[in-house]
Formats: C-alpha cells, structure tokens, sequence
C-alpha cells in the first residue's frame, strides 16, 4: 500500500513520461499502453485520458484504494523514433524487471539527457533526401543539386525560427516560400524545372502527424484523431501558401 505522497510522486512521473511520448510524436495508443504497463509493474490501476492539448492520469492504489489525479499541457518535442523506441522499451523493463520508482526515474533520467543528433547533421540529410526525392521523381542532376541547395536554406531557415518561438503555421508558410523561391531558380536553366520546384518544399511535409492522426481514429481515439489530421492539414495548407506565393512571383501564375 502507498501513501498519499507516493502515490503523487507515481502520478507525476506516469504524466511526465506520458507527455514526453505524447509530444514526441506517438500515437495515442502505443501511450496508453505503456504508462498502463509502467503503472502496473508499480501495482497501480492507472488510466490515461488523452485530449487535444492536456493529458490527465488517473491512478488508484489497489490495496487502499485510494485514487489521484493530474493533468498537464500536452508539449511539443522534436520527433525522434530513436526516443520513442528507447522510452517503451523502459516499459517493458519495468514490467520484466519489477524496477522501483527511483531505478524508473533513473533510467527515464538517462534516456532523456543523452545527446540528440546535431542540427547541422539534420539539416544536410534532409537536404540529400529532399535531393533524393527529385531524383525519385524524375528531376536531372541540375534540378536535384538546386533542391539541395533550397533546402538547406529553407530547413536552416526553419531552425532558427523555431528556436526563436515564432509561431509554427508562420515557420511552415516562410520556409515553403523560400524554399520554392530558391528552387524556382531552375527555370533560368534548361533543366527540370517543375519538378525542381515542386520538391523544394517535401522537407515540410508533416507525415508522422498524418500517420499518427489516422492510427487514432482506427484505434478508436477520435477527438484526438481529428485534431492531429486538423493540425497536419493546416500545416500542409502552410506550406501551398508559401508555395503559391512564389509561382505568383516567378510565373505570375499558379499554372
């Protein structure tokens, strides 16, 4: 049986490592499952309510029966798979292993401070596989060393406004345009040009949240379903502004 405090010390870590998947990139299910799998190897009946914006976990002690609760703001983390792979791996740990709250802690410590992968390595593979994407589609060797070139300056453009907190729809609208304004000149040369274009701006495609929109609503997570296919289709209308603005400039047309 766990006291008041230990059941709040419990709560706390379970929201922190709920909104660390959650922010993360994970769709609903796979975190419900994991926080309910930590929360049971801590022999307490835990349940996850997940809405747009706030995650609230409730845990109840099955021997006193006593219940608690906390709910915190949903925060938005970089993707990383690697992250992700390593925190439900902690789940299953704990429930193999029977770890304690502090040796949870600890290793949940661990995962989160070791070093992500550097901004300027980030920002040369997603130029070469933007590149990779124009030779995917049929762009020549000019057209895809012109995609290089406008993504890293797009994608370097995108870092330094999201390190600065500027609103992401703003981030997404900025970087198409100069992105695709960067790319437009290929029509200068005699080269793929259209598709050169075209592919400047697939580094902002927001797939994970499309994909993760979908699982939820097939997993019967509705509102938050929607609300990830809602936030995703408004980036990608982001990124056809910032594209039409530059066909206007260049071609004086969307055509």
């Amino acid at each position: 049986m766990y006291s008041t405090n230990e059941l709040k010390d419990i709560t706390h870590f379970l929201l922190e490592y709920a909104n660390r998947l959650m922010g993360s990139g994970v769709h609903t299910s796979r975190v419900v499952r994991n926080t309910c799998r930590i929360g049971h190897s801590l022999g307490v009946e835990t349940n996850v309510c997940v809405m747009q914006n706030n995650l609230l976990v409730n845990v109840r002690d099955t021997e006193s029966r006593e219940v608690y609760n906390e709910m915190a703001s949903i925060p938005a983390f970089p993707i990383s798979f690697e992250l992700n792979a390593e925190l439900s791996a902690l789940s299953w740990d704990a429930h193999d292993q029977q770890l304690s709250l502090p040796a949870l802690r600890e290793k949940y410590a661990g995962i989160i401070a070791r070093p992500k992968m550097d901004p300027l390595c980030t920002l040369f593979l997603a130029a070469f596989a933007n590149a990779s994407f124009c030779a995917l589609f049929g762009g020549d060797w000019t057209s895809r060393g012109i995609v290089f070139s406008a993504t890293l300056i797009g994608f370097y453009l995108r870092q330094v406004m999201q390190r600065k907190h500027i609103n992401h729809y703003i981030v997404f609208v900025v970087s198409a345009f100069i992105a695709s304004l960067v790319a437009s000149s290929a029509l200068a040369l005699d080269t793929t040009s259209e598709i050169a274009i075209a592919t400047s701006v697939l580094f902002l495609v927001p797939g994970v949240p499309l994909l993760n929109g979908v699982i939820d609503i097939v997993e019967g997570y509705i509102n938050t379903g929607c609300s990830r296919l809602i936030h995703a289709l408004l980036l990608v209308l982001c990124i056809a502004v910032g594209l039409s603005c530059t066909l206007m400039m260049v071609r004086n047309s969307l055509l």
